[in-house]
């Protein structure tokens, strides 16, 4: 690592990647093995990221039944029906491990318009229409107004997602932590391949090790 890339945890924001139950409960319509098993992680690392004050920004797809909004290889299904993140339903909510509440609901008006829905204190849900949550998104400019200049990301599903969110990160000048256990789907290849552009790959136990430390300094 070095000056330009090292981890900065007194100015760092969680972002929590497509952690819906569409995509993340056992025999949900776009199950994925092995995103049940990130949840604890991912609760434990929220729990850190409040009790510091650290701002997070819980990321989230939602499918507009007509599939305009949607990539274009998911697209026809959508169109035929297939759409496990429609506006309202129950797959198109958070992971009720990641909400403060279990009361919270997305508000799929504000968050398809391009606001940010606050569910907490320093605690937001925003919507993406691509794989990178800083695509056509108003997330850079949050986080700058936060004096954050550190993201840590984690999440459903790697190859595709948080992958491409840590590269937009990455090209957007920000410092990039990726916890790899509380991240579905991870591979050595991959995780290499970001080492090599200045990634900071940690596990859990070890952000949660930075974080108490930080506090502690």
């Amino acid at each position: 690592m070095g000056k330009y890339t090292d981890d900065d945890w007194a100015n760092a924001a969680l972002l929590t990647i497509d952690t819906q139950r569409g995509f993340t409960l056992t025999g949900a319509p776009a199950e994925i093995p092995g995103k049940t098993s990130i949840v604890p992680k991912m609760r434990r690392l929220i729990e850190a990221f409040s009790q510091g004050n650290r701002p997070i920004v819980h990321v989230v797809r939602i499918y507009l039944p007509d599939g305009s909004n949607v990539a274009l290889c998911r697209r026809e299904g959508v169109e035929r029906g297939n759409g496990v993140a429609l506006p309202g339903s129950e797959g198109a909510e958070l992971v009720d491990e990641l909400k403060p509440s279990s009361q919270v609901r997305l508000d799929a008006e504000l968050l398809l318009g391009g606001g940010l829905q606050e569910i907490g204190e320093k605690e937001w849900i925003m919507y993406k229409s691509r794989w990178g949550a800083f695509y056509r998104t108003s997330l850079r400019e949050h986080l700058r107004d936060l004096r954050i200049d550190t993201v840590v990301v984690c999440g459903c599903n790697f190859p595709n997602c948080p992958r491409a969110t840590v590269y937009q990160a990455s090209e957007r000048d920000f410092r990039v932590v990726l916890v790899t256990d509380a991240t579905s789907g991870v591979y050595e290849r991959g995780l290499r391949e970001l080492g090599n552009i200045g990634v900071n790959l940690i596990d859990s136990d070890g952000c949660l090790n930075e974080l108490s430390v930080e506090e502690i300094g």
